[in-house]
């Protein structure tokens, strides 16, 4: 963990930060059967302090090392999942630290996690959870897999207010048939740029799809062991009652909110 601390410190005071797409793959070879396609989208916006940064990255790299994960992903109907990782803030901060990965056992998986943990994390200005949305729908549909479900997994401590309605983003989401999955992180009373009551605002505005859920992160010692249960239960196959789950806000303008405080903080 030590390691890549430093190149956080290091470059911490980055401002902004353009979407960053691999290349399509173009070998001709026949899109992989896997389980599940995967998308972590995590937020590294400047509401986040270096501590959380660090203990929310290592909350991805424990898990991908733990034997429960890859004991999930043996279990599964064929046995592998596909995952990216990338890194959000604003619409215009956007960076893929880890392209597509075919992850088949222990030994594909913990490398996963040390690729994650040599990388350096970057920070942004602003949240737009809708552009995270929007970039996640784009990987998956470059993913060159067949996947039997497809899952964004968005994790942030901070409502939109940035880009377009995050629920114009959900939905179109939610038409293609890909569910979206939210980790709120809620260690801060609510702020200067911040709303109450996140998760709310993440089951009301953010999440969709059959099996959807929120798990909130409210201590420090909470990131692995939570990020480590959201990961299992999008691995594991959908129960069969789960229910698809789009969830309306009572009052439409709630899933507005990061949106009007900016506006109101700043003034315009």
């Amino acid at each position: 963990m030590r390691r890549w601390l430093f190149g956080l410190s290091c470059l911490a005071a980055a401002a902004l930060w353009q979407p960053a797409l691999p290349r399509a793959q173009t070998t001709g070879a026949p899109p992989e059967e896997v389980d599940v396609a995967l998308v972590l989208a995590v937020d590294v916006s400047y509401s986040m302090d270096l501590d959380e940064l660090a203990l929310q990255r290592n909350g991805y790299i424990e898990a991908f090392r733990s034997k429960q994960l890859h004991d999930a992903i043996n279990n599964g109907a064929l046995g592998k999942i596909a995952v990216t990782y990338f890194e959000w803030a604003g619409g215009q901060f956007q960076h893929v630290v880890r392209p597509w990965k075919v992850i088949d056992g222990a030994a594909s998986a913990i490398a996963f996690a040390e690729e994650l943990g040599e990388a350096p994390t970057r920070r942004g200005r602003r949240t737009s959870i809708s552009g995270a949305i929007d970039l996640g729908v784009q990987l998956l549909e470059q993913s060159n897999v067949t996947a039997m479900r497809r899952v964004i997994d968005i994790s942030g401590d901070g409502a939109n207010n940035d880009g377009r309605p995050v629920t114009a983003a959900r939905d179109e989401a939610g038409a293609k048939g890909i569910a979206i999955n939210g980790l709120p992180v809620m260690l801060k009373q609510a702020g200067y740029f911040d709303i109450d009551n996140l998760d709310a605002y993440y089951t009301a505005c953010v999440i969709t799809g059959l099996g959807a859920f929120v798990i909130p992160i409210r201590e420090k010692s909470q990131f692995v062991e939570a990020t480590k249960t959201k990961l299992l239960r999008e691995i594991a196959e959908a129960p069969a009652d789960a229910t698809f789950h789009r969830a309306q806000a009572n009052n439409p303008a709630a899933c507005l909110a990061g949106e009007q405080q900016w506006r109101d903080r700043m003034g315009n």
